[in-house]
């Protein structure tokens, strides 16, 4: 399950690119996607926690609830600071490199954090590397290597790269850390808080450099609308609750399959043919994932190391 969680997440992730392009091409600039993605996105969270109360309590654990994590300031700063911090600098990061160098060699350098996750993991003693993960590390690497490379030219700039560099950086703090609060808050709250946080930084962003046009058409909300509640809600969702159950070096590794369904989703709306350079790169990305598979149950984690926010369910709707 939760392989499956962390796959059907990088395939709603995915789609946000294409989403994207669909959005710029209706007169929506980058600031407004990123404040109204944001936005949204915090107001469904919140609205589907009122709706649905039960959301707000973990399963099999009373004691972890909206009220207990609201009461904890330490727990609520942190929730919150994944998303004014790390997911609004990640995305502005990743928008201001797209801005001076080839989406292609972004991609690329980006897709670099399911290493950087799992050596510094490695390094806090929070995982440990296996024959089968250092297996699926490499196939799902160099899987991406080949889909992004296979996709045209490359032209490299400095500046863009070590933007692209930080963006990878940022998301690999992002992970660890949320991976430390993932068991102690219900996964609903939790995208919420972390949506509310990066709304925050948006709004202040947006008030500081004057505003942002919000006047384009239909077309432009429905794709915005694609954007916030695919690959935003259900991506988060199924995140937190893959994360929960592999630990963050096998949901970063999972998460390489997320260039696979951009590349193969390009091709079949935008009309971007696939070469047979990037279905070798998607079949080894996919390989990735049967390694992972046949890992059975073996420990995820060092023994001593406690593990119950990983391996208990959680409830998502």
């Amino acid at each position: 399950m939760g392989i499956a969680l962390c796959l059907l997440s990088a395939a709603c992730f995915g789609a946000m690119a294409i989403f994207g392009k669909l959005a710029y091409a209706a007169d929506v600039s980058p600031a407004a996607l990123l404040l109204v993605r944001f936005g949204l996105a915090a107001a469904l969270l919140w609205a589907l926690l009122l709706l649905r109360p039960g959301l707000r309590r973990s399963p099999g654990s009373p004691e972890r609830t909206t009220d207990s994590v609201l009461s904890t300031p330490t727990l609520l700063a942190t929730c919150l600071g994944l998303g004014a911090v790390g997911y609004a600098a990640q995305a502005s990061l990743y928008f201001a490199a797209l801005e001076l160098m080839d989406a292609s060699v972004l991609s690329l350098i980006f897709y670099t954090y399911p290493l950087l996750v799992t050596l510094v993991a490695v390094l806090l003693g929070r995982d440990r590397l296996t024959p089968g993960r250092c297996a699926a590390l490499v196939a799902a690497s160099c899987g991406t290597l080949l889909v992004l490379i296979g996709a045209g030219s490359v032209d490299l700039h400095p500046l863009g790269a070590a933007l692209a560099f930080g963006t990878a950086a940022t998301y690999t703090v992002y992970i660890l850390v949320a991976d430390t609060v993932v068991g102690r808050v219900p996964a609903v709250v939790l995208a919420a808080l972390v949506m509310t946080g990066a709304t925050v930084t948006m709004t202040a962003r947006t008030l500081v450099t004057g505003g942002v046009d919000l006047g384009f058409g239909v077309q432009g909300w429905f794709w915005l609308a694609c954007i916030a509640v695919v690959s935003t809600v259900v991506a988060m969702l199924t995140f937190f609750a893959g994360l929960r159950r592999t630990g963050p070096s096998t949901a970063a590794i999972l998460s390489t399959f997320e260039p696979v369904v951009t590349t193969t989703l390009a091709a079949l709306t935008l009309g971007e043919l696939l070469t047979p350079l990037q279905l070798t790169g998607g079949l080894l990305v996919l390989s990735s994932v049967a390694v992972l598979q046949l890992r059975g149950k073996r420990p995820d984690r060092p023994s001593d190391v406690p593990v119950p926010a990983s391996k208990q369910p959680v409830g998502v709707g």
